[in-house]
């Protein structure tokens, strides 16, 4: 059985503040299932999107994220219309933006 989202999402923001990144919710999503989308910004002008991994790359139980995007780092208006895109498709998703220089996620990757 998988951690509920909101558990999940403020767990996630203590583990951000406890490495020194300031870290936010942007979007708060469906308590018990919402998909989650981390933004990381290098305040650097460059960020990378991080979203659930394929399901085909998740045993049952583990919340496991991908890069969605090719490149290490994108420019945040891009990152922005993906995440545009994304609430069009679901509404019910979370969005939390971490901003670290040192680029840092803190994520279980695929």
């Amino acid at each position: 059985m998988r951690l509920r989202s909101d558990i999940w999402v403020s767990a996630y923001l203590r583990r951000c503040a406890v490495e020194g990144a300031a870290a936010y919710l942007r979007r708060r999503g469906a308590e018990a299932a919402g998909a989650i989308f981390v933004k990381i910004d290098r305040l650097d002008g460059l960020c990378a999107l991080f979203g659930p991994a394929p399901q085909s790359e998740v045993e049952q139980g583990d919340r496991l994220f991908a890069r969605m995007h090719r490149e290490d780092w994108i420019d945040p208006a891009d990152a922005e219309a993906r995440l545009t895109r994304e609430q069009k498709f679901d509404s019910d998703l979370w969005i939390v933006e971490i901003e670290d220089r040192q680029g840092r996620h803190f994520l279980d990757l695929a």
